[in-house]
């Protein structure tokens, strides 16, 4: 029988027409789009980013038209790897992220891109959250929890998907859409499928028929899937439900996107209960460890969860700034369980405290139990458990990669379970870290082998093998929350039995007749596809080796959706490496065989090479296999040997010589690509540094490669303007005036969009700042004051002024001076002013940037010292650009010195706000706190002066942590700054239009006249936004269709002197 080949040049074709610029074929994209947290490494041959759900049908009929897979992917934080594609890969992450709260929040209803914290977040005013809470959920997205069945650390298996689930929106692969809502549209309605689709209907009635006449079947699923076991497709829904509806809900749970897409869900929310408390037990091995699990497990109606970690997770952790001090007193057999209770009252909480504590005195804690309700001490331990993963991967020994397992026992084999574990990491002398859910039975661990070495790689695939083996020998499920992936998929007929999984491979083809969805996963007819495709370590910059490519890091990148994550800048630097070494290698080798080579060898090979060339199934093999390499599985190889002619030998070495060609050609792509995709669109805001457990900030990769550190030309002209400060700044106001200028004669909208076109000159936005003229002279605001303030106005603040269409167009020293004056405080510039710089300008030169910080500190000790010899008691150092108090706080670090410099925000709450009397606004209004104040922990200031200012509802759009502006960014590469504010654009828009709405609304109920309706709509509408970084306001004013300015002005208009 012919297999009809996969016709991707066909798919590409066509799809461009659809998609457009959403259609990814070139290698470094498809290599940093395939990268997810598995132990995999496939490469798919396109990417496509769909946006709502025609495009999804679209692809479908592609799919079936051109015999080619697709795989859909959301976060890629799945670790078995389900996500994985050397074909047709899809994301449909950042344009699915609708939410709706329905009724009193009985139910929510997620787009597939919803973040799972972000649910809850939307859930936290009514005292609910959705059901599911795996380790990611700050990371995983609602369509891989709801299609790995994700649980974790509190649902266990009675608030899983499986069991809260309501309805959901679900993409056959014929284009079917079928809404199984109770308000579905007709023709999307589950009647409307049963009319369609009768044939699908009667299939799945016939395996539930067949399941219920089969006892001895029946109970082997109900035992199953009394534990966690993700472990096949969920055929207890066929044993569950008896309504069609109800069945297709469930058997899509856990599918791993196998059977269709899912667009969207609706969970049934449980009650997030207001007071919690936790203990941090420490036992001296895990033997005792696993008793106190059984009798936590005993007493489940009373505990959340029991989150247990054996040594080598804790003493992975002990780098950690909230590691608890216990770790240094503990011994290397020691383990430690991480407990929480909850209740709806104090004291039920308080009840559940002591009984707990009673039953667990039986096991003796190394240092006693003790409870605790504080939030930030609670908060600091589930951080440890939650980042134990990449914490673990981040310690793993060079060369290596990480492999995670996730399995379950019941409690009764539990203590066994994790024994036999730890027997195999001996017995194949693996080391590996063994933590989980103790009271769902739930064991997770992590082993890193070498798979370059062959002995590893053979006792990894041995291992395998046994530890399928003692899990079902203890009645245990080899995947428990992780989902089949390709980790599980050849054993899952062994956990399962041939009754079993003949309905495992029954459900895949009602669904997927063509196998053209995720095939590979959960079924599979490769029974070594868990030992292919693996990913290859290799050597990096010391700063970013550690990346296990978790994807803790990507919702917080302001340029996710434009070119690069963190997690896939580090993964093409990797790739890159490897590829070198490769070369390297392979160049050696063929140096050394050349000497030996004979002629006749030579021409045999050119000979086998030539034949792959001229075949006539070339076009066919091209088109199945692309890069003969690309796979790495050896499967293509295995095809091209088809081709070849000639001996053996010949036959290596045309295909080596295939490897070495196709190996430098990616390597020029990436090294090419890596500019723009690495480099130049990375913000360098380190705020995946924030989000990563291991604190990687890959904003360093654009810092250490960018070119203009390694040319002579550049850094003598960085060193020569750095020397000359005041009159490069004097250049640079010379420049804004002309931009303005220019502005003027042609018109703002025309001159920025001209600026797009021509790609020379640095982009121009509509809202560009005028020029600063404003004269610094120190004020002294009363001879009697004993208060003064050394004001460092930054060089970015100094050379901007508001732009002229705003209503406060004063220079911001001028705002400043004038509450100073009302605040009875002295404002004192630091001597040389005109010639300070933070350094910040100059990040690409670390000189450069070195000296004029220590000019800054020299100038704030100097004038500092000359105050206090004229007896002023109280000094203060203020900056005035949140991005330069972080620039310049963080080199105080470095420094053995006495000076304390304050953020604006941090000055204006602690010192200025109680001496002004403040007469708050009634008016809504926008605030952004940038990238800088996140990092420093002064975000919260910013809030606090915003709230105080107004009786108004201070709006915030928390997912957005950093513009994407960064400096001149916003200038050079003004695409990252679009795609970094989409969504806070789009929120904003948003609320505007909702305002406008309700207030019409109002006026219109209220029957009020034309006067009032005019106050009242300029009253209430969200007009105003602050912030406390001029360039990053630029960018949001560009983005917006609010006025943004810097809070001081804010502070400004609403306060008087309290002497008034």
């Amino acid at each position: 029988m012919t297999t009809r080949y996969r016709d991707f040049e066909g798919f590409i074709a066509e799809a461009k027409e659809i998609f457009k610029d959403r259609i990814y074929t070139d290698y470094l994209r498809r290599f940093a789009y395939g990268i997810d947290a598995s132990c995999y490494a496939y490469v798919p041959r396109v990417v496509v980013r769909a946006v709502n759900e025609n495009e999804i049908i679209n692809l479908f009929t592609l799919s079936q038209k051109y015999n080619t897979p697709l795989t859909f992917r959301a976060a890629g934080t799945s670790l078995s790897g389900q996500a994985c594609s050397d074909s047709v890969l899809v994301l449909a992450n950042a344009f699915w992220q609708d939410i709706e709260i329905i009724g009193n929040a009985e139910s929510i209803k997620c787009g597939c891109g919803v973040i799972g914290v972000e649910a809850n977040e939307a859930l936290k005013p009514y005292g609910k959250k959705i059901g599911p809470d795996p380790a990611t959920i700050n990371n995983a997205m609602i369509g891989g929890i709801f299609s790995n069945n994700s649980s974790g650390m509190c649902c266990g298996v009675k608030q899983n998907s499986y069991n809260t689930i309501k309805s959901a929106r679900f993409i056959l692969f014929d284009g079917t859409i079928l809404d199984t809502s109770e308000n579905a549209k007709p023709n999307e309605s589950i009647e409307s499928f049963l009319q369609k689709h009768k044939d699908k209907a009667d299939s799945l009635l016939a395996l539930r028929k067949e399941i219920l006449q089969d006892t001895e079947l029946c109970e082997l699923i109900k035992r199953k899937f009394a534990i966690k076991n993700t472990t096949g497709y969920s055929i207890n829904a066929l044993l569950d439900f008896s309504e069609i509806k109800d069945i297709i809900n469930h058997l899509f749970i856990g599918a791993e996107g196998t059977l269709g897409f899912v667009s969207s869900v609706e969970y049934e929310c449980v009650e997030d209960y207001a007071y919690k408390a936790c203990a941090l037990l420490f036992y001296k091995d895990l033997a005792l460890g696993a008793k106190a699990v059984e009798i936590l497990a005993g007493n489940e109606s009373l505990v959340s969860a029991a989150e247990i970690m054996d040594y080598a997770c804790l003493d992975s952790a002990r780098g950690l700034d909230s590691a608890p001090s216990e770790l240094e007193r503990i011994k290397s057999e020691a383990c430690a369980i991480l407990v929480q209770l909850e209740s709806s009252t104090q004291k039920e909480l308080d009840s559940k405290i002591a009984h707990i504590s009673k039953e667990l005195e039986s096991v003796p804690s190394l240092f006693g139990v003790h409870f605790s309700s504080d939030e930030k001490l609670m908060a600091s331990w589930w951080k440890i458990r939650k980042a134990l993963l990449p914490l673990a991967a981040g310690s793993r020994p060079s060369g290596s990669i990480v492999i995670t397992e996730d399995i379950c026992f019941p409690i009764k084999t539990f203590a066994q379970g994790i024994d036999s574990i730890t027997k195999l990491f001996n017995q194949f002398n693996f080391q590996g870290i063994i933590f989980g859910h103790a009271l769902s039975g739930n064991v997770h661990f992590i082993i890193t082998p070498n798979l370059n070495d062959e002995k590893e790689s053979q006792a990894f695939g041995e291992f395998m093998e046994a530890m399928v083996d003692s899990v079902i020998a203890l009645q245990g499920s080899t995947k428990a929350e992780h989902g089949t992936g390709r980790m599980i998929a050849p054993f899952v007929e062994k956990e399962w039995g041939a009754k079993a999984y003949a309905i495992n491979r029954r459900i895949k083809e009602i669904f997927d007749p063509h196998s053209l969805i995720n095939p590979d996963v959960i079924i599979s007819d490769n029974p070594q596809i868990h030992t292919q495709n693996l990913k290859q370590s290799s050597e990096v910059e010391d700063f970013i080796n550690q990346c296990m490519e978790c994807g803790f890091c990507e919702k917080v990148c302001p340029s996710r959706e434009l070119t690069l994550t963190p997690r896939q800048r580090i993964a093409v630097r990797k790739e890159i490496a490897r590829l070198e070494a490769l070369l390297a290698e392979s160049s050696a080798k063929q140096d050394s065989n050349t000497t030996q080579d004979s002629g006749e060898r030579i021409e045999s090979k050119e000979s086998a090479y030539a034949e792959v060339a001229n075949t006539e199934k070339n076009g066919e093999y091209r088109a199945e296999c692309g890069s003969i390499f690309e796979l790495k599985s050896g499967l293509c190889e295995m095809s091209a040997r088809s081709y070849l002619k000639g001996s053996a030998e010949a036959q290596d070495e045309a295909i080596a010589d295939f490897s070495q060609k196709d190996n430098a050609q990616k390597l020029k792509e990436l090294k090419q690509s890596y500019q723009y995709f690495g480099i130049d669109t990375c913000a360098t805001c380190s705020m995946c540094s924030l989000s990563c457990p291991l604190e990687i900030d890959s904003g360093k990769i654009a810092s250490k490669l960018s070119p203009a550190v390694k040319g002579t030309f550049s850094r003598f002209v960085a060193t020569q303007s750095a020397k000359h400060f005041s009159t490069t700044l004097s250049l640079a106001k010379g420049g804004l005036r002309i931009a303005n200028f220019s502005s003027n004669m042609l018109g703002k909208n025309t001159l920025s969009n001209l600026s797009k076109k021509i790609k020379f000159l640095p982009y121009i936005p509509s809202s560009l700042p005028r020029a600063n003229a404003y004269k610094l002279e120190s004020k002294d605001s009363n001879a009697q004051s004993q208060v003064a303030i050394i004001y460092f106005s930054t060089c970015i603040n100094r050379s901007f002024a508001p732009q002229s269409s705003l209503k406060d167009t004063r220079a911001l020293q001028e705002v400043f001076e004038s509450l100073c004056k009302k605040a009875n405080v002295s404002v004192v510039y630091p001597q040389n002013l005109s010639n300070l710089c933070c350094g910040k300008a100059y990040k690409d030169y670390p000189q450069s940037a070195q000296a004029k910080r220590k000019e800054v500190y020299k100038a704030l000790d100097s004038t500092m010292r000359d105050l206090q010899s004229k007896g002023v008691k109280q000094i203060h150092i203020v900056c005035d650009h949140s991005a330069c108090s972080y620039e310049l706080k963080s080199g105080l670090k470095e420094l053995d010195s006495t000076l304390t410099i304050l953020d604006m925000p941090e000055f204006i709450e602690s010192t200025l706000l109680p001496r002004l009397h403040i007469m708050p606004l009634d008016e809504d209004i926008a605030l952004y706190a940038m990238c800088a104040t996140r990092k420093g922990k002064w975000d919260k200031s910013l809030e606090s002066i915003a709230k105080t200012c107004t009786s108004g509802e201070v709006i915030v759009h928390s997912k957005t942590q950093c513009c994407g502006f960064a400096g001149n960014k916003g200038f050079i590469c003004s695409e990252l700054n679009a795609s970094a504010l989409r969504e806070l654009s789009e929120f904003y828009a948003d609320k505007q239009t909702m305002e406008s709405e309700k207030i019409d609304s109002n006026l219109e109920s209220t029957k009020q006249s034309a006067t009032q309706s005019s106050k009242g709509q300029k009253h209430k509408k969200l007009r105003l936004g602050f912030s406390s970084s001029s360039t990053c306001e630029i960018g949001l004013n560009d983005k917006t269709n609010i006025i943004w300015q810097n809070l001081l002005y804010l502070v400004d208009r609403v306060s008087k002197s309290k002497n008034m």
